[in-house]
């Protein structure tokens, strides 16, 4: 009895309604508005990182679709078996399916080469664009929670979560592990961190916040994922841990390679001693 108490029971229809021919989410609704807000707190980082406002919302231009085009793919990928007979339901993203490596590498790749193109400082702009990301991607879980479409292990814990309304994709299922509570949590954490750093300066180099946030989300990611119903891949890892232990070892080398160039600018930057007279 105690653990039916306690157990979060949701039973909110993943389904508004629909517009013309669309069919209305709050899957959809959310990852708009998580890309809305992550759009605009990018940008405000980004102005202050010495960009202008027409430089920061062109990128994000370029970034957001070729982010939503990633995830699409990268999920489609994944689970193409499922589509077979309903090849059709590959553009109906609105009613969810997602992979969010695909969204990051998706944006961060085209997003990398229009600053090349533009010529503009890369590695700061990924600080700024870090923000916006993670903050995009919490606001974006919230989504999956209330439309329950992401399927974890059964748990008997007091804060398990069990979907009640029919339409809901987790509907019928035993009480599962809130795995989209606990992601969304520790992306909000991750932007708060963020904001820490970058508000007392804390190691200031272009990169760094960055790769502080893919190497710690990647980390919480590959725990999480032990938690859900994802397909493995190998060696009883899922895509996304694979994923999540290429990204680490991406971060890895490249805060050796930002600490390296600190040093160097560093001794550059150090006075140096007159030479004593013989």
């Amino acid at each position: 009895m105690t653990d039916l108490l306690l157990t979060i029971k949701i039973g909110i229809d993943p389904e508004i309604g629909h517009l013309g021919g669309l069919l209305l989410t709050w899957h959809g609704i959310f990852i708009a508005l998580g890309i809305g807000l992550g759009v605009w707190l990018g940008v405000w980082f980004g102005r202050r990182a010495g960009f202008t406002e027409d430089d920061a919302y062109t990128i994000a231009l370029v970034g957001v679709p070729a982010g939503i085009i990633g995830a699409r793919v990268l999920f489609v990928l994944e689970n193409w078996g499922d589509f077979a007979g309903r090849r059709l339901d590959i553009f109906r993203i609105n009613q969810g399916g997602i992979s969010l490596y695909g969204a990051l590498i998706g944006a961060v790749a085209v997003a990398l080469a229009y600053g090349a193109w533009k010529k503009l400082p890369l590695l700061r702009g990924l600080d700024a664009a870090a923000f916006g990301m993670i903050l995009g991607q919490g606001i974006g879980r919230i989504g999956c929670l209330v439309a329950g479409d992401i399927f974890a292990k059964s748990s008997s814990l007091p804060f398990s979560v069990e979907y009640t309304n029919v339409n809901s994709p987790a509907f019928g299922l035993p009480p599962m592990q809130f795995v989209t509570a606990y992601e969304a949590l520790g992306d909000f954490l991750i932007l708060g961190l963020l904001v820490a750093l970058w508000k007392f300066k804390v190691f200031k180099r272009d990169g760094f916040l960055f790769f502080t946030y893919a190497a710690l989300y990647s980390a919480m990611r590959f725990g999480i994922s032990f938690m859900r119903l994802d397909k493995e891949v190998v060696l009883g890892l899922r895509m996304a841990q694979l994923l999540a232990l290429g990204v680490i070892a991406v971060c890895i080398v490249a805060f050796v390679l930002i600490l390296l160039r600190g040093i160097r600018s560093a001794r550059r930057a150090a006075p140096v001693e007159p030479a004593l007279p013989g």
